[in-house]
């Protein structure tokens, strides 16, 4: 079994990231910052648990084991793409995946572009925000998310992952995995 590199300490322009266990400090102009469970600890937990090397679990992805080890430590963002398939293979929902909700009841599906736009769309309106709006939450432009919500490119893994965790939204909803869109409190 690998061991998971705790702590890890980076430093990024005029920041000292210190990672160790569930916890992140920043450390920027005497301020702490405190962000509290990552989402990338559960994609080591279920490997873990699935018994299997970076190594492996990347084969299974069809990717490099440096790729899956960028998404597996936070250094990047695994795409909607992969986190389906790892999703799929290992009988999980993208809300456990994520750490967004600890239920992993799961269905299998494959991803379709228009069916999440829909669902996106669905979204904004029920929250009440226009495109622009949303755009401004998510820091990309109107025509970005109109494409998204037309069915033309995939969202962003990162992107729906930031409106999970600032509306509840649930990505397995968005996915078309189950029918209830927002992940039930805690």
């Amino acid at each position: 079994m690998e061991e998971h590199a705790y702590p890890l300490l980076l430093y990024y322009n005029t920041q000292i990231v210190l990672l160790h266990k569930k916890l992140i400090f920043v450390f920027e102009m005497r301020k702490l910052i405190l962000v509290v469970s990552m989402y990338y600890e559960k994609l080591f937990d279920i490997r873990i648990d699935a018994d299997l090397t970076q190594e492996g679990i990347a084969k299974i992805l069809g990717v490099t084991q440096e790729n899956y080890s960028r998404w597996e430590t936070g250094k990047e963002f695994i795409p909607l793409s992969k986190l389906n398939v790892l999703c799929n293979y290992f009988h999980v929902s993208m809300d456990y995946a994520l750490g967004l909700d600890e239920n992993k009841t799961y269905k299998e599906v494959s991803l379709d572009k228009n069916i999440i736009g829909t669902r996106l769309r669905e979204f904004r309106h029920n929250i009440g925000i226009t495109q622009k709006e949303l755009a401004k939450i998510l820091n990309t432009t109107q025509s970005t998310i109109s494409a998204y919500e037309r069915g033309h490119t995939l969202i962003l893994a990162s992107f729906a992952y930031e409106l999970a965790k600032k509306y509840n939204l649930s990505l397995d909803w968005l996915t078309n995995r189950h029918n209830t869109m927002f992940i039930s409190q805690k």
